[in-house]
């Protein structure tokens, strides 16, 4: 699939799931750049920001099943996994599948379970593989996690551990919409109280199974010149030596901005990548992956601040 077939296909994308949900233009290409980057997202935002729809828009659009997980407190490994329940009419074992046996799945709120029950994500989200006592089953290879958190309410909730965050390919903060964004949000979704699923609003499958795995498989041969490496090789390392971050990105950051750079770049209806690839996609990429130091937090700095001036003073190749 050529570049071009790839930025048509992304742009039916975008019009079928802008039936549903309007704005979110960056939240929406983050999400196509994860896709065919083989990514996973964690969006931030407060409630009622259209971040539940929009997950179930993008896995209609996209001919994915659609799993979701509210997560809670008392949520357990298992209710996550499945479990193993005897048959006593077999005389054996018959495994019960959780929610995570889908193709995109919604963890919502996955802040709000403890780090035992989020842990359960992990071998999933690295290696689409699901261990369940002792034995592996396998996901699909187009398997994503969409997951929320709310930045406003922080009591009953849990900080998400290192590696947990480390498996986010993205982590983007959405903000309130414009006011004529707004107005046509009311005059759109005002009409009636509760949430409209996308079949109310004739969101449908643009893109077969088929496709999807043509067009991820094709970004991988968008070219990537050793000066942008390089270009991305200083910006990761400038989080490692800036006194206002306690902990920089690992080497792992730097080969996931280079993947998603390929992606943005095919999306684009680029065989080649370019500089302001990795300008647009540093700051999500990295904003979960770098500590603030507690000088620079006493400063009142702020992460996105200090990865946004990195960015900036990092030499790009002409």
């Amino acid at each position: 699939m050529t570049p071009s077939d790839i930025r048509a296909l992304a742009g039916r994308i975008r019009e079928e799931i802008h039936k549903a949900v309007i704005g979110q233009d960056m939240t929406v290409d983050l999400l196509l750049t994860a896709l065919f980057s083989s990514g996973h997202v964690l969006l931030e935002g407060p409630p009622g920001t259209a971040k539940t729809l929009l997950a179930q828009c993008f896995a209609k659009a996209i001919s994915l099943d659609f799993g979701r997980i509210q997560f809670t407190p008392d949520l357990m490994p298992g209710d996550v996994l499945g479990t193993n329940l005897f048959n006593f009419q077999s005389n054996e074992f018959t495994l019960t599948k959780g929610p995570i046996f889908t193709d995109l799945l919604l963890a919502d709120e996955i802040n709000r379970t403890p780090p035992k029950t989020q842990a359960a994500l992990l071998e999933a989200m690295q290696e689409r593989t699901v261990t369940i006592d002792g034995d592996t089953y396998p996901l699909n290879d187009r398997f994503m996690v969409i997951a929320t958190q709310n930045p406003i309410e922080q009591q009953g909730t849990y900080p998400l551990p290192e590696a947990q965050l480390d498996r986010f390919l993205f982590k983007h903060t959405l903000d309130y919409p414009s006011r004529d964004e707004e107005f046509a949000i009311v005059a759109r979704h005002g009409t009636r109280t509760g949430m409209r699923t996308p079949d109310a609003f004739g969101v449908k499958a643009v893109i077969s199974v088929e496709e999807l795995n043509d067009a991820v498989n094709s970004v991988a041969a968008a070219t990537l010149k050793d000066d942008i490496i390089a270009y991305i090789v200083d910006i990761v390392r400038a989080t490692r030596t800036s006194p206002a971050l306690e902990t920089g990105a690992s080497p792992r950051a730097a080969s996931a901005l280079a993947t998603a750079a390929r992606a943005r770049a095919a999306l684009d209806g680029r065989d080649f990548v370019i500089p302001d690839d990795v300008k647009t996609l540093a700051l999500p990429t990295l904003r979960h992956r770098v500590i603030l130091s507690p000088a620079a937090e006493i400063e009142g700095k702020t992460t996105d601040e200090t990865l946004a001036t990195l960015i900036e003073q990092t030499a790009a190749p002409r």
